[in-house]
């Protein structure tokens, strides 16, 4: 069984990809500072203590767990929070990949799967948004991620250490059989804050705009279920540890959904209004 370190993984994505490793085969080992993850949620694997910027604790655990290959979800990701605090976000998101993937190396390993965003485009020139899309984000976090991807470039570029970004859009859904699921604290995401209200555990929803130029007035999304982008976090290990070079995705379903039709689909799933 080979084993992969998975930092942040016992975040959201992180953890459902841990799920969907387990189910490939593989050990993964979770390095989190559980800064916005929780121990609950590791249950495939062994949990590590530790903060991605921290070179002697990255050290001792590839030292112990020898893994293959680093899935690496660890970062900030509250774009309002990346606009009031812009050096939390370059000091976490850039220099600790940056201490991540060095440790990686010293290790010997030469390969990561890295969890990007849409939010590197910007806003849309074209749709869907390809991966040819120009990428002009408009807040620090998307920068970040830009910076990171820029980086992982570069190292493949001149190093060989292979990475494949992965950029998805909107993350729902959680694992059917419940023994993980979105958890965020604050909760800020729209379909938990949308069930949240359907269960009476928030007083309302509240719609930013709706004058957009949509079918409804109200912002589009694409949502991809979890459970997707874990399965593709795993492809992406794969094609990695067979040999790949370099190379980035987007993950959606490049359908829309608007925030109505969010309210919608809530109502009628929970028999709430």
């Amino acid at each position: 069984m080979q084993t992969v370190l998975v930092a942040g993984g016992a975040g959201y994505v992180g953890s459902h990809t841990c799920l969907a490793l387990a189910a490939a085969g593989f050990k993964p080992v979770v390095f989190d500072d559980l800064s916005n993850g929780h121990s609950e949620h590791v249950q495939w694997g062994p949990l590590e203590m530790g903060d991605i910027r921290d070179k002697a604790r990255l050290d001792a655990v590839f030292a112990v767990h020898k893994p293959v290959a680093v899935l690496h979800f660890a970062a900030r990701i509250e774009v309002g929070e990346s606009v009031r605090d812009p050096g939390a976000f370059f000091d976490n998101n850039v220099a600790g990949t940056i201490n991540l993937i060095e440790a990686a190396r010293r290790a010997g390993v030469e390969a990561m799967v890295f969890s990007s965003t849409c939010a590197t485009f910007g806003d849309p020139v074209k749709l869907p948004m390809d991966e040819s899309h120009p990428q002009a984000p408009l807040n620090p976090y998307g920068r970040t991620k830009l910076m990171v991807e820029q980086a992982l470039a570069d190292y493949g570029r001149y190093v060989g250490f292979r990475s494949t970004v992965l950029r998805y859009f909107n993350a729902a859904g959680a694992d059917p059989e419940g023994r993980i699921g979105e958890w965020h604290e604050p909760e800020t995401h729209a379909i938990p804050l949308a069930i949240q209200v359907a269960l009476g555990q928030r007083s309302h929803f509240t719609i930013f705009g709706d004058d957009y130029d949509t079918r409804d007035g109200t912002a589009v999304r694409d949502y991809v279920h979890v459970l997707d982008l874990a399965d593709a976090h795993v492809a992406a290990l794969r094609r990695l540890l067979g040999g790949a070079q370099s190379a980035s995705y987007n993950l959606g379903t490049g359908h829309g959904t608007t925030v109505k039709e969010l309210i919608a689909g809530v109502e009628r799933a929970t028999g709430r209004p």
